[in-house]
């Protein structure tokens, strides 16, 4: 980190947040937004080009989601830090962010003092996480690992049964059918399922989870 400002690049699919928050941190001294980004894909080519000191980034997006754009970061452009900025509390998403190199991690409501705060502090090369994340996460470690037994724990139930038959080969739509979900509960599931397991493809997930003898 240089004397400078703070060099912040913003990632979110949402133009409204996206937009709203780069206006907001260009009012905040100390800070510069030097670029957006659409997508995670986008996040990963911006950042490498730009080399910001900071990227915030929402997990939710089309063509890359952000762990995994957080994880070409950390091979790609390990000199920038990542805060992940979400509307998500789940557990097992706060861990795969955490595990594929975030340092930062905040849900999308968070004060304005709280996100530059998490900024700066990344930028300076410690890592923070929201008050209600960093209670639970003290928790995670200090209940020790989970139980062999248990595959794939960072999933919900919901999210593990909708796993157990994309390894039995379902279809989305036959999915939607036998639990008596919508197209888009099961669509946006199984995006969850392949951020958490921090997988890119339909395939790849059926392989993980046919490995953790799911789907036989």
């Amino acid at each position: 980190m240089t004397d400078g400002p703070v060099r912040v690049l913003v990632a979110d699919d949402h133009p409204i947040f996206r937009d709203g928050l780069a206006m907001l941190l260009t009012s905040v001294g100390g800070v510069e937004v030097v670029g957006t980004a659409a997508n995670g894909a986008e996040a990963v080519t911006e950042a490498v080009r730009l080399l910001p000191d900071v990227v915030v980034m929402d997990v939710q997006m089309p063509e890359l989601n952000g762990v995994e754009a957080t994880r070409r970061l950390a091979s790609e452009a390990p000199s920038v830090g990542v805060v992940v900025l979400t509307m998500s509390e789940d557990d097992g998403t706060v861990f795969a962010a955490v595990r594929a190199g975030a340092r930062g991690y905040l849900v999308k409501g968070a004060e304005q003092e709280e996100i530059v705060r998490a900024i700066t502090t990344v930028a300076a090369g410690g890592v923070i996480f929201g008050a209600s994340l960093a209670v639970r996460i003290a928790e995670f470690f200090a209940a020790g690992p989970p139980a062999p037994t248990a595959a794939f724990p960072q999933l919900t139930a919901r999210e593990r049964e909708i796993l157990e038959l994309l390894a039995a080969g379902r279809s989305n739509g036959q999915i939607a059918a036998a639990l008596y979900l919508s197209p888009k509960t099961v669509r946006n599931n199984v995006s969850n399922v392949f951020a958490k397991l921090q997988v890119a493809d339909r395939a790849e997930a059926i392989v993980r989870a046919r490995e953790a003898g799911l789907g036989h």
